[in-house]
């Protein structure tokens, strides 16, 4: 998995945290066009018309078929697989030994005993570690983002159709009414001729499809959708308004992993040591256990199922027994942050520059949430809503102010400055927020797995 392994590294670091830290991995990166008009623009077509998403570059495919492919996959997976019958998806989550989060991916089940999991690269590295060191028989096959694939295009295109016309628009193509599909589940439409299969999504929060099929016949689909969607205000958008709907749909794309236990050395050994990306924000303890999270603390217990033995599945019964944390919104005081900018012109050390619409600047991003003076929480993942007019993070936090109205404080910035290629000379400062619901958005919550 690379010329030096994670353990290694760790061990020439002196820590995980000082390695991940310090890391020069780049951040994740969405390899399509920025912008085809504009941020604000592409972000309000999901909302208003229909919005065209370009998935096909920036995601691992791990293909598993096999004998004991679902045995796999339910071995460490907190998802119940009863009925997982072809044609169906769902959010797929894996935990440690200890239920703290591994990560998430979405699984397709494609054909009967084939299965895609479709994310960072997080999830498929320790399922691929698993199948060969527990000797499972299964048949992987990998599909590496565009910009870590040693060459030539993806196995897939993947488009992504969401907001209100996504449905006529679809109707049109294929030239009849769109069949009653659930939520995660998938159809098909014959689109340009093609065969193309299609995930009942939504990604932003807003009805759509996921389509997806062979790469050679992605352009014929793409020309057939763009045709077609001229009469319903399809809107092409880049990746920096990609990067940011998950921030409307509630959804937190990367935790840091809970691989860092001495029960998981081979596991570390195996893995190279830039698999994993760097580490920022405010956040700055040197035990790397304070970074983890559980599915709960992620809204994410509705998954989890003790219908089957899997890893963590001891752990995670203690969890839902108790106590844990509340996955929330948490949206940033347009004046502190206009502070912010504004210290870009004025002398002195700035504060750390916000990039938008999307403002992490590492991979796993991870500032402190305080409600006077005491850390209650981390926020996860920051950006602008331009749907909402609003300036917002993704946050898990205690229970006692996950009440939507209470008012926190995030700490923005590094103390001190890391060496990330991403951090330049900046000052910490506190930014006032207020706790809202997650997703964000009403309507979006009324209607994510309905619509």
């Amino acid at each position: 998995m690379g010329t030096e392994s994670l353990e290694a590294a760790i061990k020439r670091a002196e820590s995980p945290v000082e390695l991940l830290r310090h890391s020069t991995v780049r951040p994740h990166t969405f390899p399509v066009k920025p912008e085809f008009t504009n941020w604000r623009s592409e972000q309000r077509a999901w909302r208003a018309s229909c919005a065209l998403l370009d998935q096909s570059h920036h995601m691992t495919d791990l293909y598993l078929s096999g004998p004991d492919a679902l045995r796999l996959l339910s071995d460490f997976g907190v998802n119940t697989f009863a009925n997982f019958t072809p044609g169906k998806a769902k959010q797929y989550v894996a935990v440690n030994g200890d239920g703290y989060m591994i990560g998430d991916a979405i699984l397709f089940h494609l054909e009967d005993g084939r299965f895609d999991l479709v994310g960072h690269p997080t999830v498929p590295n320790w399922l691929q570690y698993n199948a060969e060191a527990g000797g499972y028989d299964v048949t992987i096959e990998r599909d590496e983002n565009s910009a870590d694939r040693p060459s030539g295009p993806p196995t897939v295109y993947r488009f992504e159709l969401q907001g209100p016309t996504a449905k006529p628009l679809v109707e049109k193509l294929t030239g009849r009414p769109l069949p009653a599909v659930k939520f995660f589940h998938m159809t098909e439409f014959t689109i340009a001729g093609h065969r193309v299969r299609a995930l009942r999504h939504g990604m932003a929060g807003r009805p759509g499809f996921e389509l997806f099929g062979p790469w050679h016949e992605g352009d014929d689909v793409l020309a057939a959708l763009l045709e077609a969607g001229e009469e319903f205000g399809l809107v092409r958008a880049g990746a920096k308004a990609y990067s940011t709907a998950n921030l409307e749909s509630g959804w937190v794309p990367t935790v840091v992993p809970a691989i860092f236990g001495p029960e998981l050395t081979a596991y570390r050994q195996w893995l190279g040591a830039d698999a994993l990306g760097s580490l920022g924000g405010s956040m700055n303890s040197p035990q790397i256990s304070d970074y983890y999270v559980t599915p709960y603390d992620l809204g994410y217990g509705h998954t989890v199922k003790f219908d089957h033995d899997f890893l963590g599945r001891a752990a995670l019964e203690r969890v839902a027994a108790g106590s844990h944390r509340t996955k929330v919104t948490l949206v940033w005081h347009p004046d502190d942050v206009a502070a912010v900018f504004r210290s870009l012109a004025e002398s002195g050390v700035p504060a750390k520059y916000i990039e938008l619409p999307k403002s992490r600047y590492a991979f796993f991003h991870v500032d402190t949430v305080l409600r006077g003076g005491q850390a209650v929480g981390l926020s996860l993942d920051v950006g602008y809503i331009a749907n909402e007019q609003a300036f917002v993070s993704l946050a898990t936090v205690d229970a006692e102010v996950a009440e939507p109205g209470t008012e926190v404080t995030v700490l923005w910035g590094e103390e001190p400055n890391s060496t990330k290629p991403a951090v330049e000379r900046h000052r910490q400062v506190e930014i006032r927020a207020t706790v809202a619901p997650a997703p964000y958005v009403q309507e979006v919550r009324q209607s994510y797995r309905t619509s």
